[in-house]
């Protein structure tokens, strides 16, 4: 069941032979010789099998050799270690302690870069030495989530059903459909799962409950499903018990660090509104009296520049790191208390400087500001529902964009007073 796979046409002592070549043992070069008639096979012979060394001429040494499970058109994942044969084909055996290579690309993702082509292919795949009786669990072909999985299950042998959720994690992906019963029924019969193993069990994670009907699921391919924990970090005990769930292994959290891994995603929006704000900035900034003014666009459009950032700063920063703390339920009000209270600490710096319209132009701007950032987090918190947050956003939405034409309006007139 854990036997490696070999792929002798791809090892390059045996270019030039044939399958029955490899069965026999037969020599590469003696066949070879057999299909020419001139005295130059002789010579080719000893070309093709002349063994690559690591001395150069010049430039630098050659790199490591491909490995023998590649084929020419398909890419060999880096964290995959082998191969093992199974009756309904080869299944990749992939690594359970994550390389540089996946701390890169898991770090960026966080950034926000790349990461909605953040996948790896969908079908099945195993940890260890799994067999008949392994368990089978399924999770998303996220690459984020795929890397989590197999992370925290370096000791266990198990089989790996990936679903082709379009690189969305399990969560996302049960709500927007592609986490689905359909999905999971369709992987099984296409990975042939009934001919690997001899139990019908499939661990679905229990975030992906809003996306799968388990009946449905037996009825369309005869595998029970089984509600595993909602962190990776539980299929040990969960396994090792029976697959019985503890009570605290139901329980969805949203501690502090878990907020705080998600800002910087929350800020890789912003760049792409940055450069034609800032321009808006100091436009806006230079008109009064003189109809335009170029010291008072870099002197006002600074103001109002810090004032926006400190508004970034209470929305996407402040308000998910305080949220259990900050009052109201609505997610547009808590950015809206944050973003207030950072306006306040602006128009305090600025004091000598601005006139009363300018100071309560900062202060709405960085209020409409952190109200919409804050708002967008919602996204990715447990606290609410698709439905909620929809219903939270056309309320909040048509506020926050009165509140920027209040600031526009405020901050032109402040110039003429």
């Amino acid at each position: 069941m854990t036997e490696e796979i070999t792929h002798p046409l791809c090892r390059e002592e045996e270019i030039g032979s044939t399958v029955s070549d490899c069965e026999t043992g037969s020599s590469p070069s003696s066949d070879f010789a057999k299909t020419t008639s001139t005295g130059v096979d002789t010579a080719a012979d000893k070309f093709i099998t002349k063994p690559a060394i690591d001395d150069v001429c010049c430039g630098p040494p050659a790199g490591p050799a491909s490995s023998p499970s590649e084929r020419p058109g398909y890419r060999l994942e880096h964290f995959v270690e082998d191969f093992v044969q199974t009756p309904a084909g080869s299944v990749p055996r992939v690594k359970t302690t994550l390389d540089s290579k996946d701390l890169q690309g898991t770090f960026l993702v966080r950034c926000g870069i790349g990461r909605n082509d953040y996948k790896i292919a969908p079908g099945l795949y195993c940890t260890g030495n799994p067999g008949p009786e392994s368990p089978v669990l399924v999770t998303a072909n996220y690459k984020l989530s795929f890397d989590s999985l197999r992370g925290k299950i370096d000791t266990l042998d198990t089989w790996l059903l990936v679903l082709d959720t379009r690189g969305i994690n399990v969560w996302c992906a049960a709500g927007k459909g592609t986490f689905s019963t359909g999905e999971v029924i369709h992987r099984v019969k296409m990975t042939g799962l009934e001919k690997i193993v001899q139990h019908r069990r499939l661990v679905l994670p229990q975030l992906s409950a809003t996306g799968v009907a388990a009946h449905q699921v037996k009825k369309g391919c005869g595998f029970k499903v089984v509600w595993g924990p909602v962190r990776a970090e539980d299929l040990k005990s969960f396994l090792d018990s029976g697959m019985k769930v503890e009570e605290s292994m139901r329980r969805v959290t949203f501690s502090l660090p878990e907020r705080l891994v998600l800002i910087p995603v929350e800020l890789s929006f912003i760049p792409k509104y940055l450069l034609w704000s800032i321009i808006a900035i100091f436009l806006l900034s230079g008109i009064g009296v003189d109809i335009f003014s170029f010291k008072a666009a870099w002197f006002r459009g600074l103001m109002l520049a810090i004032a926006c950032a400190a508004g970034i700063f209470a929305g996407a920063m402040a308000a998910p790191a305080l949220l259990p703390w900050i009052p109201m339920r609505s997610f547009s009000l808590k950015g809206a208390i944050t973003g207030l209270a950072a306006g306040l600490v602006i128009v305090w710096l600025f004091r000598g400087w601005t006139n009363g319209w300018e100071s309560l132009a900062l202060l709405v701007c960085t209020g409409a500001i952190s109200s919409y950032l804050a708002m967008n987090f919602t996204g990715s918190t447990p606290f609410t529902s698709p439905s909620g947050v929809e219903k939270e956003m056309r309320k909040a939405i048509p506020v926050q964009a009165a509140a920027v034409l209040v600031t526009v309006g405020l901050w032109i007139l402040a110039s003429f007073a």
